[in-house]
């Protein structure tokens, strides 16, 4: 094997390392710690938010697309698609910033979404979470429209070395921060999936949004 090559598998063998327990992500939520610090929610109408019937129903099948894809190896993400919402969006790594929370991109662009680098990223075995704000004080921002989604939608994550993860819809649902389901949400199920990520619920100028958004998607294709 080539120096380059041992240099990236100890790279990628740190990059493991680092990533943060999906049980401390959770607790940072649970505490009502808002993923998303930046909505303003001072908008005429408010943010779409998911009916009751497209709660995730719990089946591994794979969904209209075909048979599930062999898992990806570890590629950065580049940018976030979504056709049923019109988003088309770069991303940029996320982290936790130094009071324990997660970093959502900068709120005065309003079209930028987030990849959380303590997960895997797309495609990879397990569960990748890409976060984006609702709204900035400007208007509606990348994520307003996540509440619309239906099941069978699709989520096209375009990767740094060329591939797309292409993830099918299973579930949307509004979690509380003060209830927020960390295992449900971010536990693995041994297959490729993705979770999307922004605020909803209710709003008040005190406490911002009240709780999240989360949008559940399984890999159904590579391309």
């Amino acid at each position: 094997m080539s120096g380059s090559g041992l240099f990236e598998l100890a790279e990628e063998e740190e990059r493991r390392k680092k990533r943060a327990p999906w049980g401390v992500i959770a607790l940072v939520l649970l505490t009502g710690l808002a993923l998303i610090r930046n909505g303003s929610g001072e908008f005429d109408v408010g943010p779409p938010q998911p009916a009751s019937a497209v709660a995730p129903d719990g089946r591994t099948t794979v969904g209209t697309l075909g048979s599930a894809p062999a898992p990806l190896a570890f590629s950065a993400a580049d940018r976030v698609r979504i056709p049923a919402i019109q988003v088309d969006a770069p991303v940029m790594p996320v982290g936790l910033d130094t009071d324990g929370w997660v970093s959502a991109p900068p709120p005065g662009n309003a079209n930028l979404a987030g990849w959380f680098t303590g997960a895997v990223s797309p495609g990879e075995n397990g569960t990748a979470v890409v976060v984006g704000h609702v709204d900035n004080q400007q208007g509606p921002a990348v994520f307003y429209g996540l509440g619309a989604l239906k099941k069978g939608n699709r989520v096209d994550i375009l990767r740094k070395d060329g591939k797309t993860a292409v993830f099918e819809i299973y579930g949307i649902e509004v979690f509380s921060k003060a209830n927020f389901p960390g295992d449900r949400v971010y536990s693995s199920k041994g297959t490729p999936e993705l979770r999307v990520i922004t605020c909803g619920g209710g709003f008040s100028k005190q406490n911002g949004y009240d709780g999240n958004v989360v949008v559940f998607a399984r890999l159904v294709a590579v391309n």
